[in-house]
């Protein structure tokens, strides 16, 4: 995963890039990601829908809600249906974020396929999907009952009371939602009504915690749009663990027991003629099958008393007998919030040991690079951890991809932070206070009693993957080369291990003093392959976007460097059409890290087709 920073800032940095909010556009990655990824969106889509459907039938034609939809009618079927969908959505979508379970099911080979572990990488956009679903399926859940309030106040049922949400005919539906259960509950027992007490406290229950729910979900996801995340990422933050909240409201509010069901059908077919009723009422079964019969006559039968007598019409055995819903949700959320909560309280454990910081060295353009050891902590390339620094955010922890990995002979391991937002300010200042040295011409370490710092991780992220090709295409966009980083610090150490045997790495950035950030790193790597006679294995192209002239790394180590900088940006179809030509039959892996317009353009050209046999593989980062 790319450093977290890289969403505030460096996506606002390229000139071409536009990011619209991201959940308008849900659907894209079933047409962008064919095969397993759209089987996968297909199914989850199927499910959607048979659950609707299946739910509003129940609703709209069982017969033990017979009743209970002659008072309420569509509302009842859209409210129940959009509920099934939401206990669907609330349950899938802590699944993407278990990251620890991820990162194991992708590292430890249980998912042989590297086709099937691509699908891991969209767990963000599928989380993303579930929650715009749960805000569409909310609204019409919330129209519904609305509709449900005022149905209930109108068509009041005097024959059966039990079904009744209100106390009376005609009553304010604005009192069903909003009413508190303590006043309802007095008012009831002082009239010495128990039935209705109990009926007044059910009743606020959803009322209270739907009202309340639909604040929490209104909150989170406003503030997952692209502007706050950008203003104020801390917004965006605390909003977002409202969640919890939001599943202790979603347990209360099933819990009312306002919807009924009827029990003994047996005995009490639903639009049965009760003959104790009539009786009671002194009129015959004739005139009252007439009154309340509306519908035309079977051929052959011209009066009610011959429909009768023709054993047309069910006797009531007994009164009908109402029972609340047996509570479902929790059957539906129980599974996926305990696996979630079970992985929070492992990764608390896990991260309750601070790291023992090394050093803090400050690099030109406001980046700066951490390095720590922590006891048995083990990485792979590619992966992410999570920073937390109690002295800076008692709460906040913010992920940072690392661009140095422990290896079996050295436990240090680094990370790369943009100085961009307040938390990063924070942090800046208490590691690297303010120093008369010039930090954009020499990086600095500065060595002094460092605060307490945390990590959780590693995480695992698409670019794990760039060693698995024989052949992988690595795209950077300026702070974005962190997730390659470590990589090549891998390769740097040994690269015989993995199967790949040969790295185009293509990095872009604006100011000429950004290369400076791993500009050591990419020398001694040039430098290693070319003493092993390997100078084909990494093809390093570094472009500068935006300068007023031929610029050049400053110093004579950096000469490979200067010899493989290149003013302007890449001609992205003639790079695919060369690295084509130059793999001929083979399958090339494409990685990138950057703004959203580079990874479209990669993204496009990946899925190209070339006469070369080539096959291009496209691995976006997905920030979960």
């Amino acid at each position: 995963m790319g450093e977290e920073m890289w969403r505030k800032r460096e996506e606002v940095i390229f000139s071409e890039y536009s990011f619209s909010f991201y959940p308008l556009n849900i659907f894209a990655p079933f047409v962008l990601f064919p095969d397993y990824f759209c089987l996968l969106g297909f199914i989850w889509l199927s499910m959607n829908v048979l659950l609707f459907w299946k739910t509003f039938l129940l609703y709209n034609q069982g017969p033990e809600y017979h009743y209970l939809h002659q008072m309420l009618g569509l509302g009842l079927c859209l409210s129940r249906a959009s509920a099934s969908v939401l206990n669907l959505n609330c349950s899938l979508i802590l699944l993407p974020m278990c990251r620890t379970l991820l990162a194991y099911l992708r590292g430890s080979q249980k998912v042989p396929s590297r086709r099937t572990r691509r699908l891991l990488d969209k767990s963000r956009t599928f989380h993303i999907t579930c929650g715009v679903t749960i805000c569409i399926f909310s609204g019409v859940h919330v129209a519904a009952h609305l509709v449900n309030a005022l149905n209930f106040s109108v068509n009041y049922n005097e024959d059966f009371v039990e079904l009744n949400a209100a106390r009376y005919r005609d009553e304010d539906p604005r009192k069903l939602l909003f009413t508190t259960a303590i006043s309802e509950c007095s008012q009831a027992q002082h009239l010495g009504n128990i039935a209705s007490a109990s009926q007044a406290a059910g009743i606020t229950v959803p009322g209270l915690t739907g009202v309340c729910m639909v604040v929490v979900l209104f909150l989170m996801i406003t503030a997952s749009t692209y502007a706050i995340r950008v203003s104020n990422y801390d917004i965006f933050w605390y909003t977002h663990n409202l969640f919890f909240v939001f599943y202790m409201l979603l347990t209360l509010h099933v819990s009312g027991g306002l919807l009924k069901y009827q029990t003994n059908l047996d005995t009490h077919p639903p639009g049965c003629i009760s003959l104790n009723r009539t009786s009671s009422q002194n009129i015959s079964l004739p005139e009252y099958f007439s009154e309340h019969f509306h519908e035309p006559f079977p051929e052959g039968f011209s009066k009610p008393a011959e429909f009768t007598q023709h054993k047309f019409v069910k006797i009531c055995m007994e009164e009908p007998r109402f029972q609340a819903n047996f509570p479902q949700t929790w059957l539906w959320i129980s599974g996926p919030l305990c696996l979630y909560c079970a992985e929070r309280l492992y990764r608390y454990i896990r991260s309750n040991k601070p790291v023992t910081i090394i050093s803090v060295i400050s690099h030109p353009s406001d980046v700066m690079e951490i390095r720590m050891v922590k006891e048995n902590f083990k990485a792979r390339p590619g992966q992410y951890i999570t920073l937390h620094c109690p002295s800076v955010s008692a709460l906040e922890n913010h992920p940072f991809t690392l661009t140095m990995c422990p290896t079996e002979t050295k436990a240090t391991f680094g990370v790369h932070l943009k100085i961009v937002g307040d938390w990063t300010e924070r942090f800046r200042d208490l590691l690297l206070p303010p120093s008369s040295q010039d930090s954009e011409i020499l990086p600095f370490i500065q060595s002094r009693n460092y605060p307490k710092l945390y990590i959780d991780g590693p995480f695992g992220s698409p670019f794990e993957e760039s060693l698995n090709y024989e052949v992988s295409l690595c795209v950077a966009g300026g702070i974005g080369v962190t997730p390659f980083a470590s990589i090549l610090n891998t390769l740097l150490d040994d690269w015989k291990p993995y199967k790949l045997r040969r790295l185009y790495f293509i990095w872009v950035c604006r100011d000429i003093q950004s290369f400076r950030w791993f500009a050591d790193l990419l020398c001694m790597l040039h430098n290693k392959f070319w003493q092993e006679n390997r100078p084909d294995y990494v093809n390093i192209q570094l472009y500068l976007s935006q300068t007023d002239g031929i610029q050049k790394i400053i110093g004579e180590k950096y000469h490979a460097l200067n010899s493989r900088l290149f003013i302007g940006r890449p001609r992205w179809k003639l790079l695919f059409d060369e690295i084509a030509k130059y793999n001929r039959g083979k399958t090339v892996g494409v990685f990138c890290c950057g703004p959203n317009s580079l990874s479209k353009t990669l993204h496009k050209l990946s899925n190209q087709n070339n006469s070369y046999g080539t096959r291009f593989e496209y691995n976006k980062e997905s920030f979960s």
